[in-house]
């Protein structure tokens, strides 16, 4: 075993994301990182949400029964924990002060982005609890260096405690598959063109720009292909999708359910291009995992994006921008010189993140 390893009496996971039984890839990387850990022989609770419809009557319903369950724990066996790890700094981390504040348990903060880009800006008492939580951990992860410097300029976190530590690839099922063998498991022709988009389906992750600069690809390259992986977390959004492919007459664009994260690694595989054009991103995770599979990435010059995609790992784009979307896409499709570039610069960013060597790190937080 590791000499980090050493495992703490009792870990609890609180997080706003998790799996469940009908959402199998909601936070899925949350789950990732508690398995890896419990194979090193830690012991965690988790606590969390595994319902990702945002409709105002699951929000009240979910949340409360959340709060529930964490003030059960809280009150039966809450001083049993030595450590609390919040994914999602508010309210994850806010309850988790809690623990600290009652126990005295070390509160490990991680910071995925939309709490800081979306939660956080929603109101002065929203912004408030979350430079609270912020300034009163133990340690705060920020998945990339924007967060990071965000969560020292704006919350003014001290540095010592402050990390940029992003959830790693699981090189053991995002492993390249050659292209030809991975059309043929997906049922895919050999001669097509597959663009895949894989996240939730919601406005915020650039979609409508997608399909528009699609549309116009569609017309240079017949043999293209859009497909769109994903849980439908806004159903209204989602039936704006259908509805413009429809009116708009787009072609070969198939939206998929969500997948296991086994079955989207060979979707990546298999496409020739990936495409992540969100309006906002922390890390973007799943560029990571494209790139893993040896597969072109194409993305928005925002947040964590920026730092992943730059020195020629992948294309950035301009956010919420269909033309430089499009010409993006255009020149992964046309230029092999380049695919096989930012294959070999994303091979050196899979390497570097692979999620074993970063849960290294984070048991050393841990135990620091």
């Amino acid at each position: 075993m590791n000499r980090l390893a050493k495992p703490l009496n009792r870990i609890l996971v609180l997080s706003t994301m998790y799996p469940g039984k009908n959402s199998p890839t909601f936070g899925i990387f949350v789950r990732n990182q508690v398995e890896a850990l419990r194979e090193r022989g830690f012991s965690i609770d988790v606590s969390a949400i595994t319902e990702p419809r945002m409709t105002k009557q699951h929000v009240l319903k979910k949340y409360a029964a959340w709060l529930s369950r964490i003030l059960y724990i809280y009150t039966t066996k809450g001083k049993s924990y030595q450590l609390v790890h919040a994914h999602y700094i508010f309210p994850s981390g806010f309850f988790g002060l809690w623990f600290k504040r009652l126990f005295g348990t070390k509160l490990i903060v991680t910071c995925h982005g939309g709490d800081l880009d979306k939660m956080a800006k929603k109101g002065r008492f929203f912004f408030n609890q979350t430079k609270r939580v912020l300034q009163e951990a133990d340690h705060v992860i920020a998945v990339g260096e924007a967060l990071k410097r965000e969560i020292l300029e704006t919350y003014q976190v001290n540095k010592t405690k402050v990390a940029v530590l992003n959830m790693g690839v699981d090189r053991h099922v995002f492993c390249p598959i050659a292209k030809p063998a991975a059309k043929r498991e997906i049922g895919l022709s050999s001669s097509s063109i597959p663009i895949l988009f894989t996240g939730n389906i919601i406005e915020a992750k650039g979609l409508i720009e997608l399909l528009d600069a699609y549309r116009e690809i569609k017309q240079t390259f017949d043999q293209a292909e859009l497909h769109l992986i994903g849980a439908a977390k806004q159903p209204l959004f989602l039936e704006r999708i259908r509805m413009k492919i429809e009116t708009e007459n787009i072609k070969d664009v198939t939206i998929h359910g969500a997948k296991s994260q086994k079955e989207i690694a060979r979707w990546m595989s298999a496409a020739e291009v990936f495409v992540i054009p969100s309006h906002m991103e922390g890390f973007g995770l799943v560029a990571l995992e494209a790139m893993s599979c040896h597969t072109p990435v194409v993305g928005s010059n925002v947040g964590g994006l920026a730092h992943l995609l730059g020195d020629g790992a992948g294309v950035l784009v301009e956010p919420q921008d269909s033309a430089s979307l499009q010409a993006g896409l255009e020149r992964i499709i046309r230029d092999k010189r380049l695919c096989s570039q930012l294959i070999d610069q994303g091979e050196k960013k899979a390497q570097d993140n692979d999620q074993e060597k970063l849960l290294d790190q984070l048991i050393s937080i841990y135990h620091r």
